[in-house]
This record gives structure tokens, sequence and C-alpha cells, in this order.
């Protein structure tokens, strides 16, 4: 009889010894994958910088929102005390950028949370159940669905003025939940029939229980991959709103705004336009790469 002794893993499982070692699983397996992959940690590295500007913008400066302006040094080229210029009324630009990212990453990351919390329930409800649920689930998701995402926004933000973050979040998240609850309900449709789940059911589990305990491991991974892309795409939708006029208003602060009212001095002072919009086109691009990367190392197939 071979031992572990004597051979390695395969060689014992070959030879009908027994493997002793940690359990495999499809998220350990993705870690693995990840960590050898740079476009991850380029993302990582991109994100954990912006995450450190909108969570702690002290590190960076020691200037709040629209403090110390001086209207006689607007539109400064940069250079000297501020490095990325002055804007229209005369405020450190580089401040606006750091201050600029904390409404810009919350509004994104807010409206997945919530988006992805409806499609976890409501898809799980309807894919386990079907029948008359899972019908009256799937009409609502195809209205919602039918309605343009920015142009919808635009709308009802229109409608409602003197809006907030508060009110641009719950905007986005009633029209941006459509794509991944109809994910997750496929995934759940496809799962519910496995021999394990019926073997739960067989040994007397709840339905509450073989959801969350047996289901829902196993139908979340792609759900996660379309939210890490859906982050890049509100955040995308948000600057876009606020950019049309529609979106934040001054006094706040946001890369969106900046652009809007960058717009018109383009030309003659392009580092207004220039900064927000490369830290907006990397933030978007290093979510939208790292929902790639996680996407390809959850995926077998694509490995």
């Amino acid at each position: 009889m071979v031992t572990m002794k004597d051979a390695d893993g395969p060689a014992a499982a070959e030879a009908g010894g027994l493997v002793v070692g940690r359990t495999a699983s499809l998220w350990q397996d993705a870690w693995h994958d990840l960590r050898h992959r740079w476009v991850f940690w380029w993302a990582t590295a991109v994100l954990l910088l912006v995450g450190l500007m909108a969570a702690v913008p002290a590190l960076f400066t020691d200037r709040g929102k629209n403090e110390n302006c001086d209207p006689n040094l607007t539109r400064l080229p940069p250079g000297g005390e501020h490095p990325f210029g002055t804007d229209l009324a005369g405020c450190d630009y580089f401040a606006h950028v750091v201050h600029g990212a904390r409404p810009t990453l919350l509004i994104g990351v807010a409206v997945t949370l919530f988006a992805l919390l409806i499609a976890m329930v409501f898809g799980m409800l309807a894919g386990y159940y079907g029948g008359l649920l899972d019908t009256v689930v799937a009409r609502i998701t195809d209205v919602f669905f039918g309605l343009p995402f920015v142009l919808g926004a635009t709308v009802i933000l229109v409608a409602f003025p003197g809006h907030g973050i508060g009110a641009m979040t719950l905007v986005l998240a009633l029209l941006g939940w459509t794509t991944m609850i109809r994910i997750m309900r496929a995934q759940v449709i496809a799962v519910r029939g496995a021999d394990y789940v019926q073997a739960a059911r067989l040994l007397g589990a709840s339905d509450r229980r073989i959801m969350m305990r047996h289901i829902l491991p196993n139908a979340i991974a792609p759900v996660i991959v379309v939210a890490t892309l859906n982050v890049g795409n509100v955040i995308s939708g948000e600057a876009t709103l606020d950019f049309l006029g529609v979106g934040l208003q001054y006094p706040q602060v946001s890369w969106g705004l900046q652009l809007n009212l960058a717009q018109s001095y383009f030309v003659d002072h392009p580092h207004l336009l220039l900064f927000p919009a490369v830290f907006l086109s990397a933030t978007v691009l290093s979510f939208l790469m790292l929902g790639d990367a996680v996407r390809d190392a959850l995926d077998p197939k694509l490995r």
C-alpha cells in the first residue's frame, strides 16, 4: 500500500491511498489565480488610492472643500503651491479633486450594494419558488430594464430639483438592479435541481436553509462579477448626470461636476478638465478591469 510518505497527493490518489490536505474551493482557486495577475494588483492599487482619498482626504490635503479660495487667483496653471492649479473661484484644484472622490465613489458603491441586495433577495425567491412569483418578478424586471439608465435618471432628477447624494443614490439604485437580478434568477434555477440540493431537501432542511447554505454560495459568483463591473458603470453614469447639470450641484464637489464647470474653459485652461477626467477614467477602468479579472478567475473555462 502506498502511503502519503511514499508518494505525493496525485500518486497516492491513483494508488488508492487517502489524500490528506486542505479542501480546495472555488474562491480559493480564484484567489490563487488572481494573485498572479498584474491587472488585479494594478486595479486594486488604484482603487485603494481612490478609496483613501474618499475616506481620509486629510492624508492628501489640509484644505477643505471651497476653503482658502482667492478670487484673484482664478484658473492658475499647475505649479507652486497649487500642483493642479486653481479653479474658477480661485480654490486649490488638487483639494477639489481629492474631495471629489468621496461622493463619486460613495454613490457608485452604495447603488451597487442596494442593487445587489435586491437581486439576491428577489432573484433568489423568484428562481427558487418559480410560478406566479417568478412571473411577477420577471415582468417587473422587464419594465425597469426597458428604462434607459441615464435618460430615466435625468427625467426623475429634473422633476425633483435640490437633490443631494442620497437622492442620487436612490434614483440610480432604482434603475440599476435589473441585470443582476436576471443573472441571480438564472443561476438559482440552474442550481436548485442539483443533487446536493435534493439531498438537503430529503434530509428535511428548510427552504431558508437550502437557499442560504446550498444555493446562494453556488449561485452568487457571477453576480459578484457583474456587481464589480456595475460600480464602474454607476460611477460613469453619475459623472454623466453631473456633467449634464442634473446631478450634484455647487457647492458640492464631484469629478463629474468639475467636468461640467470646466467644459467652457478647456481650450485656455485644459487642466480644469484634465485632472478630474484622469481620476474618473482611472477609477472606472480599474473597476472594469477588476471585474474582468474576477470573472476570468471564477470561470475555469477562461483560465
